[in-house]
């Protein structure tokens, strides 16, 4: 029988255990005996906590989900003074913050989004993130250009961002590789809100 007040405390260590699995065995190879081994825990308290493997892996999947959120708005919601293109700029930031780059991270988030083709519960994850960026995105170009082209903008930013981030990762990129993929990012937003922004 589990401790009381110790569920966060293992919840998290699974979810730990568990990126460190996919990141290691991939997502297929990775069992509920690889992550309650790397856990230090017993493999029933997986089930316990989240029902088994399927609900371990997408409570992982919205913990990176949460992260990336959470270091959003610490950037964002920190200075209320930020003009549109400051907020664009830390949008682009935290798409490459340093937990974003991690092995970890990288090859888990790689091996969910390929999964998310053939489950789909972290397919409905995969769209929740997607919409996000575009949302969060299109909130500030909103204040730069019309709506029509605010949503267009979004669009082509968010593939920018996903697109160099991917190729970041499978090419094994060092962080000097990620930080140029960041840098690309934020000049195609400044191109953007040159092309449709209001003159």
């Amino acid at each position: 029988m589990p401790k009381v007040g110790m569920e966060p405390v293992r919840r998290q260590q699974l979810i730990d255990a568990t990126l460190n699995s996919v990141a290691e065995l991939g997502l297929h190879a990775t069992t509920i005996n690889s992550i309650s081994k790397r856990a230090g825990l017993s493999s029933g308290i997986i089930s316990h906590y989240f029902g088994g493997k399927q609900g371990l892996i997408e409570a992982t999947v919205r913990y990176l989900l949460t992260q990336l959120k959470i270091n959003l708005l610490a950037k964002t919601t920190a200075d209320d003074t930020l003009s549109p293109r400051e907020r664009l700029n830390l949008i682009v930031e935290s798409n490459f913050a340093p937990v974003q780059q991690q092995h970890d991270s990288t090859r888990t988030w790689l091996s969910f989004w390929a999964q998310s083709l053939h489950d789909p519960a972290l397919f409905r994850l995969q769209q929740v993130n997607s919409r996000r960026l575009r949302s969060n995105l299109q909130v500030s170009f909103n204040t730069l250009m019309p709506r029509d082209k605010a949503k267009q903008a979004a669009e082509l930013a968010a593939g920018m961002i996903d697109g160099l981030w991917l190729r970041c990762v499978l090419s094994r990129g060092e962080a000097d590789d990620f930080h140029h993929a960041e840098q690309l990012s934020k000049s195609y937003i400044d191109t953007l809100i040159a092309q449709f922004g209001e003159q």
